[in-house]
């Protein structure tokens, strides 16, 4: 039996996370950790009730006051979680295997039309199929189970049985849910889509198409970039055009399949399609070949629950007015995440981030949102927010390598890859769309009305080939308005110095 009173005082460290002021107690979600011991991830926050009457957070926690102290029972610090913290289903899950069907029947009884009992029961039996020896609820009235002041809430569907409204993000397979924190109001507040289609509203049409073009290049290079590889043009260029429908075919799992046929076009050294066998990202080492993880995928036992789970998560928010960014980030990250093929799970992840928007009207069709290009600007942040997920979970993974140095997971690990809080990927994918709708669009169609400007001076100023104007535009933009010695000597050897000079002048003028 879980004895919170005792385990409720603060350590010298929780988890590795550094004491609070002494007297401090855990609460919540925290308390109900140490008290089962858990096998969880740890929330991104966690609470405690502190001696002072303030309220405070001290890096990972927040700390209540004493007046907020639940009383430490299994309900007491049940509602204190749903009260303050939220829904983590992780820990609920984790929690309601290791809690009595009892214990929770007797919560319920003692508590009949209580808001936060009806919120239990419910979750009890969603989470685990069963259903309580309780009849139906027959008063009070219908209460949301995800707290909108907390959370981002799904579409609402009631059940009667409980009276609530469930309105969690998605299915009992698949169901990330996101904080709502400051930083991502701040976003959703910006309406990002609005500023996008007005400025490509104010855009000629050849001049978007080109922009396009370029961008459509630009990003799925960035995207093999960031794999680490370097393909032939005509690889990129194919991925390109693979980027450019995103949001026109339905999003299901043989298009997931026939997409990794198209990065991974030579399949002879992998098996195509949902994975047979485990899967890691990470190294071998040298000498043994032993592997090294830093992600370890789903067990392919688990991949159709969970890919089926994260389809019709995604065709349920479609449903709703769910946030199209917030969407992308539940999807193309609970994608990665999963890592269901044995090769080409990158790619077709920063693809979902084009597909969603694009399926959702976030940016006019035909446009694309070089989104892939952004994140290789910011790959270090990109890494650490996959690491945010990936390294609480290998400590909970118990794995073997297998003869040809793979990875077979020995425990049950579904759990980890389908209830996960994705604020932190939010955060940071809101800013790469922000930065890419403010910047990245605007400076592209900028650069162009230049190159324009520059072109029209050259071939009224010289008789030059197009294509020898266009090649010496970009030797000017490589080296800071100055044509190089070696552009100089060979390519533009014919041009006089005063020729040269006018052209670095014009340059100087138009780009500045």
């Amino acid at each position: 039996m879980a004895i919170y009173n005792q385990n409720s005082q603060v350590a010298t460290v929780f988890h590795g996370f550094p004491a609070l002021e002494e007297g401090a107690r855990l609460t919540g979600y925290s308390a109900l950790i140490q008290a089962h011991d858990l096998k969880v991830p740890l929330p991104d926050y966690l609470c405690a009730i502190g001696t002072k009457h303030k309220k405070y957070d001290y890096e990972r926690w927040h700390i209540f006051t004493p007046r907020h102290r639940p009383e430490d029972t299994l309900y007491g610090h049940l509602t204190f979680a749903l009260k303050y913290e939220g829904i983590d289903l992780a820990v609920l899950n984790a929690l309601f295997q290791d809690v009595e069907a009892r214990d929770i029947e007797k919560i319920i009884r003692s508590e009949p039309t209580g808001m936060y009992s009806r919120k239990l029961w419910f979750l009890w039996e969603w989470l685990r199929g069963q259903h309580l020896d309780i009849e139906d609820a027959q008063a009070g009235n219908f209460v949301p189970l995800v707290n909108s002041k907390l959370q981002y809430e799904g579409k609402s569907y009631p059940s009667k049985r409980h009276r609530v409204r469930n309105n969690l993000p998605g299915t009992h397979d698949f169901c990330p849910l996101i904080r709502k924190t400051k930083k991502l109001e701040q976003y959703i507040g910006k309406k990002l889509s609005e500023a996008a289609i007005k400025n490509i509203g104010q855009t000629h049409p050849d001049l978007l198409s080109r922009a396009s073009a370029f961008l459509l290049l630009k990003d799925s290079k960035a995207s093999y970039t960031i794999e680490g590889e370097t393909p032939p043009h005509s690889r990129i260029e194919r991925w390109g055009r693979i980027i450019g429908e995103a949001g026109q075919r339905k999003l299901n799992i043989p298009e997931l399949e026939y997409l990794q046929g198209i990065v991974i076009a030579d399949n002879r050294f992998i098996e195509p399609g949902i994975r047979m066998e485990g899967g890691f990202v990470g190294e071998h080492d040298r000498s043994s070949g032993m592997p090294m993880p830093e992600h370890i995928s789903a067990r392919p036992d688990d991949l159709k629950a969970l890919m089926t789970g994260l389809i019709e998560t995604y065709e349920l928010l479609c449903k709703d007015d769910f946030d199209a960014v917030l969407i992308a980030t539940l999807i193309a990250f609970g994608f990665v995440f999963i890592h269901p093929f044995e090769d080409g799970n990158g790619r077709i992840h920063r693809y979902l981030f084009h597909h969603v928007l694009a399926e959702n009207d976030f940016v006019p069709k035909g446009l694309i949102f070089p989104v892939s290009a952004v994140i290789l600007e910011r790959i270090d942040e990109y890494r650490k927010i996959l690491e945010h997920f990936s390294k609480p979970r290998l400590d909970l993974i118990e794995w073997r390598p297998t003869e040809n140095n793979n990875v077979e997971v020995l425990n049950e690990t579904i759990d980890l890859y389908r209830y996960f809080d994705a604020t932190n990927q939010a955060e940071f994918f809101f800013e790469c769309v922000e930065e890419t709708v403010n910047k990245t669009l605007p400076d592209e169609v900028e650069y162009l009305k230049k190159y324009d400007l520059l072109n029209e001076f050259i071939k009224n100023y010289i008789d030059m080939p197009d294509n020898l104007v266009d090649l010496l535009i970009r030797f000017l933009s490589q080296n800071n308005g100055k044509l190089s010695k070696r552009g100089q000597k060979k390519e533009f050897a014919k041009l006089t110095d005063r020729e040269i000079q006018a052209i670095e002048q014009k340059y100087e003028e138009i780009f500045g």
